[in-house]
Order: C-alpha cells, then structure tokens, then sequence
C-alpha cells in the first residue's frame, strides 16, 4: 500500500497560468494577485482578501493589524486566549507582539477549544481569543460567541487548515475580526506558497495592505482610513507610515489561485467522500480516538488519538502505518506548552491541559486529499486491527 501524506493538485490548467505569468513580464504582485483576492473574498463572503506569501505570514499580518487599529488595540501584555494544540506560527506573532497568552485545553474529541474550559479562561483582562479549526474542523462558534456574550474581544481566527469549512452556511474564517488562510502545496488548493487574510473592517484591511508591503502608502487607496495621501505619485512610492512587513506573493501565485480556487468545489466533495468512508471504519473505534465533526469540516487530515489507557504506544502505530507505506505526522504540534518554543512566550496555562498532553503523546494524522481513498482507508483499519492485535 501507498498512502502519503500529500499529493499535487496542479495540472495542466495550473501550469499555463504560470506560463502566461512569465511570458507577461510581470512576476510581482500584480493584477493577477489582485483578481484572485477579489474571487477569494467574493468565495468566502468577505468584503477584503489581502494575499501574501504563506499561511504564516497571514497569522503575522492578522497580529500587526489588530496591534495597529485605532481603536482597542492589541497592546504588549494584553491578553490573548489561545488553544494548546496548533501551529507553532500561530502562537509566534502573538509573542513577536509582546501579547500574554493564557492557554487552554482542547476537547479530545473535535481538537478544538474545550468550551467549558475556555469559558472559565475567559476574564476581565481577555483581549483576544484565537480561534484554530484543527485539521479542518470548525470550532463550536455559537458556544464560543455565548462566552464572549458582550464584551469587547477580538477574535483571530486561523483557518489555515480549514479552507471551505462551514457552520451553519457561514464559512470559516469569517467568524474573526480577521481570518487567515494558507496555500501550502498538503492544503485545500495550494499556490506554491501562499496565504490570505480576509476581513470585513474597512480600517484593518487598509491596515493590511500597508504592513504587507514594507509600511508605504504606495498601495492604499485615496481617502483611506490611515492617513491623507498627496496628490504625488513620487512621494508616495516611498512614503512609509507604519513598521511593515515585505509579505508580498509572487504574481504566480497569484495566477495559480485563481485556478484552484475554481476546482475548489470538487477538491471538497472528494475530501468530504473520504471522511465519509473514513468514520464508517474509525468513528467506534475501540482503541483510537478520531475526530468529531462539527459543522461541515473541510478535513485537511484523519486524526488518530490511541484511547487513554490502551496499551500500544504511538511509536507502535508509527511503525506499523511506516511497514505499510502510510505516511503520517503527529496532530500539528500538539501541546505547544510542552515545547521548547514557550521559553519565548509571555504565558500562562488555564487549568489543566490533560487532552492536549494525551493529542502530544497518542495522537497522529493521516493524510486527505482530493483522490479517491477507500481502498487506502480500508486497509488501514485492516492493518491497524491486524499489526496491533
């Protein structure tokens, strides 16, 4: 059997838009860019998309537009809530900003926010909560919107692995002041590298296409809610108002996204085939743990999470889903606060983190992607049941 992680999804359409690029002249960004953050925003139902080279670059630019509005800025040593299994570069802007973050236990069963630990997080001092669809899958937002209730905080929502995601009709990344995306080549449609950040505040996204590229005003447009521009197109290529960023994608990437973004659709309906195969073999599965879906997930990957008290060891899978051919990785980073990476983090953890150790130590994932796979999930139930009898 072979079944990796990942597999391209570029063909010949993918590969004309690149040429067309190259034969154009114009290989910054450009019009292409511009036109697929127009169908971006007009596919999620947001008014802005500012694209920009990585899914990590997007959480850095969503961190620098919250830090830089006018009004209730992120500030250093404000606090932000955040889960305990995600992407390292989700926390990283976080502490490049100086934020405190307070750290919460994630269900075993979604991967997401524990609500009822993140209601008990929540407090007086709560400026931002991040919001991270693991793996694809949305988070609980009615249950988190009534934690929020009234108060003034700011949602970051990272939907790099939950592209095309749903619940109730709205789709991810849409639910936060700022949403993220990422086009890695394992991702829903992929740009070589890439990433989006969408928002409907006319002030943040006039803030994102300052930061993006370098704190000039080059790209803003006239009026705009940051500063008068002149009447000078000399002056203002080279007039720079806040500390920036070079995030700019290639105009390749740009022309590649558009092209993906149309085969989107299908990508889904076969990922989503997949996991309905998928729960059929491992939804009661007595040893392992896997996902539960909230919403309509997108699902990037299958988790597998050994039950607590079962007595293989993730290293035992490991090996057998190696001898088999199958490719696998552990859920993200797991609990984050057992890496070394915290030793650069403001922090605190929120009560205990009990499901995130047991994701750290006992959870992995496969890979899903737009192919048929239920001869490969088949025999991975078979092969799991048989090696680990």
């Amino acid at each position: 059997m072979t079944y990796p992680l990942a597999i391209s999804t570029w063909g010949a359409d993918e590969e004309r838009a690149v040429t067309d690029v190259l034969a154009s002249g114009r290989l910054s960004m450009g019009d292409a860019v511009a036109k697929f953050e127009r169908e971006f925003a007009e596919y999620l139902g947001s008014r802005y998309a500012i694209m920009v080279n990585s899914g990590s670059s997007a959480n850095l630019l969503a961190v620098a537009m919250l830090a830089h509005r006018r009004e209730r800025p992120l500030a250093r040593g404000d606090e932000v809530i955040v889960p305990a299994v995600s992407w390292s570069t989700t926390y990283a802007p976080l502490a490049q900003y100086g934020l405190r973050m307070r750290i919460v236990d994630v269900d075993l069963e979604t991967l997401n926010y524990d609500i009822d630990a993140l209601a008990k997080a929540v407090n007086e001092r709560t400026r931002c909560i991040a919001l991270v669809n693991l793996l694809g899958n949305p988070n609980e937002m009615e249950r988190i919107r009534d934690v929020i209730g009234g108060r003034p905080i700011a949602l970051y929502e990272d939907n790099c692995e939950a592209l095309g995601a749903e619940v109730n009709g709205q789709k991810t990344g849409t639910f936060g002041d700022v949403g993220t995306h990422s086009f890695f080549f394992s991702h829903h449609i992929a740009t070589m590298e890439g990433g989006m950040v969408v928002t409907d505040d006319e002030e943040l996204h006039h803030l994102a296409l300052s930061l993006r590229a370098h704190g000039w005003t080059r790209q803003l447009p006239s009026p705009n809610r940051l500063v008068e521009k002149s009447d000078d197109p000399f002056y203002e290529s080279f007039n720079f108002i806040l500390p920036g960023y070079n995030l700019r994608p290639l105009e390749m990437s740009g022309a590649v996204g558009s092209v993906q973004l149309q085969k989107l659709p299908d990508f889904l309906q076969v990922r989503r085939a997949n996991a309905a195969i998928f729960r059929e073999h491992f939804a009661d599965h007595p040893r392992f743990v896997a996902q539960r879906e909230i919403g309509a997930s997108s699902h990037f990957g299958f988790s597998l999470v050994l039950r607590p008290g079962d007595r293989a060891r993730r290293e035992d899978v490991v090996s057998v889903l190696r001898a088999h051919g199958v490719e696998c990785r552990p859920v993200v980073a797991g609990n984050i606060a057992r890496h070394r990476i915290v030793e650069h983090f403001d922090y605190e953890v929120a009560g205990t983190l009990e499901a995130a150790d047991c994701v750290h130590e006992r959870g992995l994932y496969v890979g899903n992607y737009a192919t048929d796979l239920s001869e490969q999930i088949t025999r991975l139930r078979d092969v799991l049941d048989r090696e680990l009898a």
